[in-house]
């Protein structure tokens, strides 16, 4: 007879998630935790990276504070007091991940499982690992305890870790990934990105406020690539008026150790680059090392992400698997819906995921956020599409704001003009896709968005603008020349 109902590997935004839902509809519940509930979007990647960006944030609005009529003298900045209040806001929420697992009577089992059987594990008590980056944050432990559990079903969630580049010099110090970012106990004078992707732009974005000269090597011809592609080239924009320097369609083809860091630039301009410190911000792969995902005849891709079909089911029966782990989109948020779905599926109930309607955000400065089918895209799929833009420097809320730059970008069919895409760049863009997100999932038309009445004055106001603009009849922008 199984210990439990369910047994979830990980506590990430999709394990505790599953948990908590399982465990709400009845089911007895064991989640095994080797770091602290929350993972990594707690602990090292969404929640963390947010606090600090508040703080350059916070620091960027005083030392310009001119601009609003106020004046503060000798503005400054405490790096470390930016980590501490980062600390603080991270031991909060994952303290209140353990309450709410212990709330809903969920077990918390701390350490590293291994399958020994499909739906058996072998837990192994962890310690800490004073390595900090290049290799695992906890270790077993000396002598370790092991507790075998099992279970009637099992979730795997144990997310994913910083991918390494595979060039010489990866491994010298100074050389870090974005959890490594974390260790820095002060601000690097000289920094280079590797990655111009979501977490490279966004590390960029704050190191750059607090005073690093910054360099980000892309091997695109934009940054944010997976955006669309007017999107990626206000970001450069942007970027270039900040003083960051961009090199587009370039890679990294070593780095060498001197003085500084030396960081070898291959491309159309290839050259040779001084670092402080060097950023790897080039993807994640999935955190299954020690799991023994063979002996339960859990089947891999040829990237190590687990397969598993709509139902977040594996191969094998009783198994299944959630998150970044599976490689289907790697958002926390995703995560958590993953966990819903294959709790809600455990637990007797059917429902499922629309993974046409997921947004993403990066929390650049201006900020990023999308859902849907970018314009290249939607004609690529045969759709003959209106492109509809409206920028924020005609909305006066944006004006009052003081923050005028970028646009709303919304695509839509040409015949029935349904919403296929949304795409911001500016003010609150985070905030503002849920629009967009809930149009699609309502399969809204332009003209449901502008009969829409939207307060005034508000950021909110621009989706409006936008879908007049798509109209032919724009109100607050002059109408486009025939």
């Amino acid at each position: 007879m199984p210990e439990f109902d369910l047994l979830v590997i990980g506590g990430g935004p999709g394990g505790y998630v599953a948990a908590i839902r399982a465990a709400q509809r009845g089911l007895k519940v064991c989640v095994v935790e080797k770091e602290r509930p929350g993972g990594v979007c707690l602990n090292w990647g969404c929640i963390p990276t947010k606090a600090m960006l508040r703080s350059a944030e916070v620091f960027q609005t005083v030392a310009t504070a001119a601009e609003f009529g106020i004046y503060a003298d000798n503005v400054r900045f405490d790096f470390a007091a930016v980590r501490q209040r980062k600390d603080a806001i991270v031991k909060e929420l994952t303290d209140g991940v353990a309450g709410l697992l212990k709330a809903n009577g969920v077990t918390v089992i701390e350490g590293h499982a291994r399958f020994i059987e499909p739906t058996t594990v072998e837990v192994h008590e962890v310690g800490a690992s004073p390595i900090f980056d290049g290799g695992p944050r906890y270790a077993a432990a000396a002598g370790a305890a092991i507790r075998r559990v099992s279970a009637r079903d099992v979730i795997v969630a144990t997310g994913s870790v910083p991918a390494q580049l595979p060039i010489p010099g990866a491994d010298l110090p100074g050389v870090i990934t974005s959890d490594g970012a974390f260790g820095l106990t002060e601000v690097p004078q000289r920094l280079v990105i590797i990655g111009g992707s979501a977490v490279g732009s966004e590390w960029a974005s704050l190191f750059a406020t607090f005073g690093s000269q910054v360099t980000i090597v892309e091997m695109q011809d934009r940054l944010v690539p997976l955006e669309d592609k007017e999107i990626g080239e206000a970001l450069g924009r942007s970027f270039r008026k900040r003083g960051i320097t961009l090199l587009t369609g370039a890679t990294v083809t070593a780095i060498t150790e001197g003085d500084a860091l030396r960081v070898s630039v291959g491309g159309p301009q290839a050259h040779d680059l001084d670092a402080d410190v060097v950023l790897v911000g080039v993807g994640r792969r999935p955190n299954t090392s020690e799991l023994g995902l063979d002996v339960a005849g859990v089947v891999t891709d040829a990237r190590g992400f687990i397969e598993v079909d709509d139902g977040l089911r594996t191969g094998v029966e009783h198994v299944y698997a959630i998150g970044d782990v599976t490689g289907r989109t790697l958002l926390a948020h995703v995560a958590s819906h993953q966990g819903i779905t294959a709790a809600e599926m455990i637990a007797g109930h059917d429902t499922h995921i629309d993974y046409s309607v997921i947004p993403a955000a990066t929390f650049t400065h201006p900020e990023i956020a999308s859902v849907g089918l970018t314009e290249d895209a939607a004609r690529a799929a045969g759709h003959e599409v209106i492109a509809a833009k409206f920028p924020f420097a005609a909305l006066g809320r944006a004006k009052t704001f003081g923050e005028t730059e970028g646009f709303v970008k919304i695509v839509a069919g040409q015949t029935h003009r349904e919403v296929l895409g949304v795409h911001i760049i500016g003010p609150s863009a985070s905030d503002l896709i849920t629009e967009g997100a809930l149009a699609m999932s309502l399969e809204a038309t332009l003209d449901e968005l502008a009969d829409t009445i939207h307060a005034h004055p508000t950021l909110g106001e621009i989706g409006m603008e936008a879908a007049m603009a798509g109209l032919g009849l724009p109100v607050h922008i002059a109408p486009r020349k025939r």
